[in-house]
């Protein structure tokens, strides 16, 4: 089961975002038929059914397994990927986006998102994240700026050469909520 699946493609958003599929998906997180998925939700195995082989033609479900019960061959099912992420392009861009505007920190954080659901894999990846917190006023920002692209031009001169492993970074600073 991978991490991570990226939905980028309308008809997996389709599939996906309808109330009951998202309950059996989830109790797809370990291989099970769609009677023993019927019986948690009470539901009908026919119904289950139909949604497990609808999230198994999306791409979002396999068949792991089958087996003999009562004379019949029962499939095992689980979800493909323990998460879910749908891509801002299934909407579209609306309008024109600067660099200053909060729509090219939704353009890079899909960016981000985008390489992290590529690089899912089943051994663990080195990889770096840093969170914070700072505060600005207002008459600081322009110096702030200015010292952050220099720290960072820094980082980049001092490892951005042509050895060693190539990794990306992406920042974003955006007012954080109504405490501003």
């Amino acid at each position: 089961m991978r991490d991570v699946i990226y939905l980028d493609r309308m008809e997996q958003a389709e599939t996906l975002l309808k109330p009951q599929r998202v309950e059996v998906l989830r109790q797809l997180a370990a291989p099970r038929s769609c009677t023993e998925v019927a019986e948690v939700l009470d539901q009908t195995p026919q119904r289950v059914h139909y949604h497990v082989k609808q999230l198994v033609k999306a791409g979002l479900a396999t068949q792991v397994a089958e087996r003999k019960v009562r004379g019949v061959q029962e499939g095992l099912y689980q979800a493909v990927a323990r998460s879910y992420w749908l891509s801002p392009r299934l909407v579209g861009r609306i309008g024109s986006r600067d660099e200053l505007a909060l729509g090219h920190l939704v353009d890079l954080a899909e960016q981000v998102q985008a390489d992290v659901a590529a690089l899912d894999r089943d051994t663990e990846l080195p990889s770096v994240g840093v969170s914070g917190e700072i505060r600005v006023r207002p008459e600081d920002r322009q110096q702030f700026l200015a010292e952050l692209q220099t720290t960072l031009q820094d980082l980049f001169t001092r490892y951005g050469g042509a050895e060693g492993d190539a990794f990306r970074i992406a920042l974003a600073c955006y007012p954080k909520g109504d405490n501003r």
